[in-house]
């Protein structure tokens, strides 16, 4: 499918942030854009919003100034929806509400020509729904931007149920063809990111409210172990408490209220107490003037008599740590066993999912200790552990010197199932497969979408692949037989390829 010429007109009705954001877009395709807003003077101070930020560009040297003239020129405010008829792509970006959305579709479509494509930026709000009232719904598509629209890099172009497929892949291509990373997903609660992201913030949400650690000791275990750009509290803290918390109130709503997306109480209280983030000046953090952020909680450093670490078999993951510590100088000794590490008093093992104690006992191996997943073991500067109730303060003592040989910050967090980067992943990887599964999207389509929206380090699907068919789903049933709840239930897809002996990419 061929995107839409460059000499065909684009127009965007809200001049916010995002509106303004998207019609810059479109001008710096090449496109001339029309931007309408209903509040006065607020379509040209949008203009202006667009000429302040790439002014900047052209300062420094990035851009030329007759190329800014140009962009600028072709973005041109205007005060009525008459003015729209000769647009080729109307994209609306105004508020959240779903009459209001209708009412300007409504008048869209006396407006536009028959060809017009009638895009909506919602975030939220079924394109199904609001496309139900027209009188031609297989015009209407989402067009979902990421802001900021010039920077982000995915565009989620969402179908309703009358959406026509044309629409769909004129629009995907055009995406494309403004240097966007488009992908398709079907009109379901969320869509792609605002639905397989909230694990990413419940989990850790969840282990704060249970006392596994505080909030600067998870942010630095997900950015420095799972590397990840920001941890789950700092992002939420940029989102806004109000923001977040809303989104998930939805999707658990709109998904009849399963436990998968049930709402945190932490984050409720803050919403509450009006400690919504970096807007109101405190969240999980004080944004005050001269405040200091804290430290995450950091093992001291330790030392052990252990001479060589055994490697007792297979290490799995855990091979690209046993290869950094090798390289550090120490005597590694290879035999037949479990899959674990000895070194000193402390035998190490990656979290399957129980919780130290528990696998203590099973195992009658009272000294262990586990590790946390981390996205590279051979760069990882920091890595959680947890001991078991019934190990040695010697036992950990050792996990913690083992670590620090290779220069990885440690931070032992209380015994919770799967620790915090392992659970993350887990339960990121399970609702992608879910979603897969529901034919909200394509495997690769939601991979790219985590990737291109929300800068994960590598998409959950590939993730899970990469760690073998079979890791995340013994993590999440035994972290599902832990809480006893419906909400760490192994996804069908999961399931399936866990028997099937294969990966979502084989």
């Amino acid at each position: 499918m061929q995107p839409l010429a460059t000499n065909t007109s684009i127009a965007v009705i809200g001049a916010g942030a995002m509106g303004s954001g998207i019609a810059q877009v479109a001008a710096q395709a090449g496109h001339r854009v029309f931007l309408l807003d209903q509040r006065e003077g607020a379509a040209e101070a949008g203009r202006q919003g667009v000429a302040k930020q790439l002014q900047r560009r052209v300062d420094k040297g990035k851009m030329e100034q007759p190329v800014l003239d140009e962009l600028l020129d072709r973005i041109k405010p205007i005060k009525e929806l008459s003015e729209l008829a000769e647009a080729g792509l109307v994209i609306e970006a105004i508020v959240e509400d779903l009459e209001i959305k209708r009412n300007l579709l409504a008048n869209l479509e006396e407006v536009c020509g028959k060809s017009t494509i009638l895009a909506t930026n919602t975030s939220s709000i079924s394109v199904t729904a609001l496309g139900a009232k027209m009188k031609h719904p297989e015009r209407l598509v989402g067009m979902h931007f990421f802001n900021p629209a010039p920077l982000m890099a995915l565009v989620e172009v969402i179908k309703g149920l009358a959406t026509s497929d044309e629409m769909a892949q004129r629009v995907y291509a055009t995406a494309a063809q403004w240097g966007k990373k488009p992908v398709i997903a079907t009109s379901t609660p969320g869509f792609i990111v605002n639905r397989v992201a909230r694990p990413f913030y419940a989990e850790s949400l969840r282990l704060l409210q249970e006392q596994a650690t505080d909030s600067a000791t998870l942010d630095a275990i997900v950015r420095e172990a799972g590397g990840f750009r920001m941890g789950p509290f700092e992002l939420t803290d940029l989102i806004g408490h109000d923001v977040n918390f809303a989104v998930t109130s939805s999707v658990f709503n709109a998904y009849f209220q399963d436990t998968r997306f049930l709402p945190s109480l932490v984050q409720k209280e803050l919403v509450e107490a009006g400690r919504l983030g970096r807007k109101t000046g405190q969240g999980f953090y004080s944004y005050a003037e001269g405040a200091q952020k804290p430290e995450p909680a950091t093992a001291e450093a330790a030392s052990s008599d252990a001479a060589a670490l055994i490697v007792e078999g297979n290490p799995g993951p855990l091979a690209a740590l046993v290869n950094r510590l090798r390289e550090s100088g120490l005597k590694i000794i290879e035999r037949d066993g479990p899959g674990r590490l000895q070194f000193g008093e402390a035998v190490l093992a990656l979290t399957d999912g129980r919780m130290a104690t528990e696998r203590a006992a099973a195992e009658a191996c009272n000294n262990l200790v586990l590790l946390d997943l981390a996205f590279d073991y051979a760069k990882a500067r920091r890595l959680a552990i947890t001991a078991a109730d019934q190990a040695s303060s010697q036992a950990v003592n050792d996990a913690c010197a083992l670590l620090q040989k290779a220069d990885i910050a440690v931070s032992q967090v209380a015994d919770r199932p799967g620790l915090v980067v392992m659970r993350t992943v887990a339960t990121l990887a399970n609702e992608a497969a879910d979603a897969a599964l529901h034919g909200v999207a394509s495997i690769s389509d939601i991979d790219l979408a985590m990737k291109a929206g929300l800068n994960y380090p590598e998409g959950p699907l590939r993730w899970s692949d990469n760690l073998g068919f079979s890791l995340l789903h013994t993590v999440l049933t035994h972290i599902q037989q832990s809480y006893g709840e419906d909400r760490y239930r192994p996804a069908l897809l999961l399931r399936k390829n866990r028997f099937a002996e294969k990966g979502f990419y084989s």
